[in-house]
């Protein structure tokens, strides 16, 4: 069968200091998802997973278990080396902060470490402390 590479939807928003991708990714795992950062430009990938997938009497196939593609375009330049990733769910978390101002924009190509079978991530930077909620306060605490 011919390889169809369906492009993700995504979406991209701001928040005060990070530039923020999220895109579903859905019946993979965290091996098979590669990620480039460079500057303005982010690459995502995902590989084919169930090659057998294909050889089922399917009566609606909208979507399959990769591969997926997209190249996206930023509004401005991100740090690629202090970029986080997470996936978990089937959807893919990208949390880019802006590149400070005189710095060259590198790329960054991403891999995500398994925590899971289905449950990725890499941190690039946490930028501060790192939080607890409320939940793991209060067990720590008992």
């Amino acid at each position: 069968m011919t390889e169809h590479v369906q492009q993700l939807p995504v979406r991209v928003y701001r928040t005060s200091d990070l530039l923020m991708l999220v895109a579903p990714m859905p019946g993979l795992e965290p091996d098979n998802i590669s990620v480039s950062v460079a500057g303005d430009r982010v690459i995502i990938h995902g590989e084919e997973r169930g090659p057998h997938q294909h050889n089922l009497d399917l009566l609606v196939a909208e979507w399959t278990i990769g591969p997926y593609h997209r190249e996206v375009e930023l509004p401005h330049p991100v740090d690629g080396r202090r970029t986080n990733a997470t996936y978990g769910n089937g959807v893919l978390v990208l949390s880019m902060p802006a590149l400070p101002q005189g710095h060259a924009p590198t790329a960054e190509e991403i891999r995500l470490q398994v925590i899971e079978a289905t449950r990725g991530e890499r941190v690039g930077w946490t930028g501060r402390e790192a939080r607890t909620t409320e939940r793991e306060g209060l067990r720590r605490a008992g």
